[in-house]
């Protein structure tokens, strides 16, 4: 990989890492769905206008926008909102790469390999880990919400995989167009009219937040990931992500102020040392083919 190309990926992290600040900040004057579904609208207007459908059937760009909008961020905004430290969200949402191998082998009966069943579990005793520290003072509830926004972005990146090889780009504009209307409906059912009551005069900080997390986060980081995996293996790349939940902890840390303790450290080593024997041993098992195909992104945070 060249320097360029390197810079490229560690401002991906960093900018992906930096979406936890942006969502803790939005949540403070915005309620999770309603947040959410500003970031997604955002980030598919006025691009859908500019961006063709992705080469896609129209169901699987669906599913992949509900399991992404609706599954993955819903979950996550709502646990951040109710009392999960983002930073550790950041960690912990990682947990998606054993799932997504999981789920792999149940829908697309693609074998796991050694190491990556080894890795899995690693990753998930990393998880118990911190739910028995409550790392951070996470509330055991949120901390479940997020474990499943990490399940939901496994199913996104299995949806993917049945999809294959389109516009990348394409498919996040128009995902994200999908769950936009859905985000809106439940965020009037669960969170009431009075979700919108912050809309008339928002606060500079929300519109800072939806700004960074539909145009940076989304577009950008976005476009720039898969950029790189169109030019180098992805076992080349995704390891880099690796480098995210670092991004989010630190900066959360030194931003917002959440606080770091023994257990946060001891089940985050566990859980990115089992999800980077897991991501070795896919490397291992994959064949050139198998590698060109694996382009999901590594967190659109």
């Amino acid at each position: 990989m060249t320097l360029r190309d390197g810079l490229a990926a560690i401002l991906v992290v960093t900018i992906l890492g930096l979406a936890f600040v942006a969502i803790k900040v939005g949540l403070e004057t915005v309620p999770p769905l309603m947040l959410c579904a500003l970031r997604f609208g955002f980030a598919a207007l006025p691009a859908a206008l500019l961006i063709r459908p992705p080469r896609a059937p129209v169901a699987l760009v669906a599913g992949f926008g509900m399991a992404l909008g609706v599954g993955q961020f819903g979950l996550l905004m709502t646990a951040i909102r109710f009392g999960m430290p983002a930073g550790l969200s950041s960690l912990l949402i990682q947990v998606q790469v054993p799932f997504t191998v999981a789920l792999a082998w149940a829908v697309q009966k693609e074998r796991p390999r050694g190491l990556q069943m080894l890795g899995g579990g690693i990753a998930l005793v990393g998880v118990a880990a911190v739910a028995l520290g409550r790392g951070g003072g996470a509330p055991l509830g949120p901390l479940l919400l997020v474990v499943g926004a990490a399940l939901a972005w496994a199913s996104a990146n299995v949806i993917v995989k049945r999809i294959g090889r389109v516009d990348r780009l394409a498919l996040m504009v128009w995902g994200s167009l999908a769950t936009t209307p859905p985000l809106l409906i439940l965020s009037l059912i669960i969170e009431g009219p009075g979700a919108l009551a912050g809309l008339t005069h928002p606060s500079w900080g929300a519109i800072g937040s939806v700004a960074f997390q539909a145009y940076p986060t989304t577009l950008l980081a976005f476009g720039l990931w898969s950029g790189l995996l169109t030019r180098y293996p992805a076992a080349t790349v995704t390891p880099f992500a690796l480098l995210v939940p670092v991004a989010g902890i630190l900066s959360t840390h030194l931003v917002v102020g959440e606080p770091l303790s023994a257990d946060i450290l001891v089940g985050g080593g566990l859980i990115l040392a089992g999800i980077a024997l897991s991501l070795r041993g896919g490397r291992t098992a994959a064949d050139p083919s198998a590698r060109a195909k694996a382009t999901a992104p590594p967190e659109v945070a």
